[in-house]
C-alpha cells in the first residue's frame, strides 16, 4: 500500500500546487511553456523509482502508457475548448474549471480503472472486447472532420439538466446561486461536469489503450494520472494551436490501430515495449510534419493567387 499512498500525495500535492495562484490571473504562454515541460518532465521521471524498485519491463510499460495517455489528451483539448467557448467562462475562471474537471476526472478514472482490471482478470474476452472498441475508436477518429460538438445536445448535460436546473448568468465563481429564491447551478458548475463527463467519455478509450500495454492497475494508474496533470498548463499552451495540428486525428488513429491489434493479437503477438514508443512517437512526428508542410503548401498558393495582402488576411 506504500506506493499507492505516496503517489495519491504526490497527487493531491501537485493539484495544490497548480491551483495556487489561479484567483483571478490567467496564465501567460511564457508560464505554460514552464509548467507543460515540468509536468511532462515529472511524469517522464517516475520512471526511475519504477525501474530502481522493480524492473525495466515496468519502467518500459509505464513510459509507453504515459506516451499514450498524453498523446491522446491532446485530442481532449479540442472539445475541452469548444465546452469553455459554449459555457463562455472568463478566461480568469477556465484554468480553475479545467483543473477541477482534471482533479474529478482522476478519481473517476481510478475507478474504471480497478472496474476494467476485474473484468479482465474474470473474463478472457474482455481482452477482445476492449480490442475491438479501440479498433472502432481509431477508425472513429480517422474520419474525425472539423465539425464542432454541440455540448446542448450531448446526454450528459441533458442529464445535468433534469437533475439541477441550470442558471442563465454567473456568480462570481460560485457554483450553485439562488434565482427568485430557487436554487439553481450556475454555468460554472455544469462546465465543471461537463469536462469531468467528458474526459470519462475519453477514459473509455484510453484507459482500454493503456491496458494493452500492462495489466498493472498501480502503473495504469500512475500513468493516467500523470498525463493528466499537466492539462491546464497544455490547454493555455496549444490553444489556438490545436487547430493548425489538422492531421493530429490520424496520428491518434494509428496509435489506438496499433494497440487494438495488440488485444486483438494478444494470443499470438507480444510486440516489445520499444516497439509500443516508436510507434507513438513516429505516429506523433508524422502528425506533425504533415501538418506543418500542408499549412505551407497553402499558404504558398495563397500568396501565389491573391498576393500579400490575401496572405496577411488570413488565419
Amino acid at each position: 500500500m506504500l506506493p499507492w499512498i505516496a503517489l495519491c500525495a504526490f497527487v493531491l500535492a501537485a493539484l495544490a500546487l497548480d491551483l495556487r495562484g489561479r484567483g483571478g490571473s490567467v496564465m501567460s504562454q511564457r508560464a505554460a511553456i514552464g509548467w507543460s515541460l515540468a509536468w511532462t518532465a515529472a511524469g517522464m521521471a517516475f520512471a526511475v523509482p519504477l525501474a530502481l524498485l522493480g524492473d525495466g519491463g515496468r519502467a518500459g510499460a509505464y513510459l509507453a502508457g504515459f506516451l499514450i495517455e498524453k498523446s491522446l489528451s491532446l485530442d481532449n483539448l479540442f472539445v475541452f475548448a469548444v465546452l469553455l467557448a459554449f459555457f463562455r467562462v472568463p478566461a480568469a475562471q477556465r484554468e480553475r474549471v479545467l483543473l477541477f474537471g482534471v482533479a474529478l476526472a482522476i478519481v473517476l478514472r481510478a475507478l474504471f480503472i480497478v472496474l476494467g482490471a476485474a473484468a479482465l482478470d474474470a473474463f478472457a474476452a474482455t481482452t477482445y472486447l476492449l480490442g475491438a472498441l479501440l479498433a472502432l475508436t481509431a477508425v472513429k477518429i480517422a474520419r474525425q472532420t472539423d465539425e464542432q460538438i454541440d455540448p446542448d445536445r450531448t446526454l450528459a448535460l441533458r442529464a445535468l439538466r433534469r437533475v439541477v436546473p441550470l442558471a442563465r448568468g454567473y456568480d462570481g465563481d460560485r457554483l450553485l446561486t439562488r434565482v427568485d429564491g430557487r436554487r439553481m447551478a450556475t454555468p460554472l458548475a455544469a462546465a465543471l461536469a461537463m469536462v469531468a463527463a467528458f474526459d470519462l467519455m475519453f477514459a473509455i478509450d484510453s484507459i482500454p489503450a493503456i491496458f494493452a500495454i500492462t495489466r498493472d492497475t498501480f502503473v495504469v494508474f500512475a500513468a493516467n494520472a500523470f498525463s493528466l496533470l499537466g492539462m491546464v498548463s497544455l490547454f493555455v499552451l496549444l490553444n489556438g494551436l490545436l487547430a493548425r495540428f489538422r492531421y493530429l486525428n490520424v496520428g491518434l488513429a494509428a496509435i489506438l490501430g496499433f494497440v487494438a491489434a495488440k488485444l486483438l493479437l494478444a494470443d499470438v503477438w507480444h510486440p516489445p515495449i520499444a516497439l509500443a514508443l516508436g510507434v507513438v512517437v513516429v505516429a506523433l512526428a508524422g502528425a506533425a510534419l504533415a501538418s506543418v508542410l500542408a499549412e505551407r503548401r497553402e499558404r504558398t498558393a495563397r500568396g501565389g493567387a491573391g498576393g500579400p495582402g490575401r496572405l496577411l488576411s488570413s488565419r
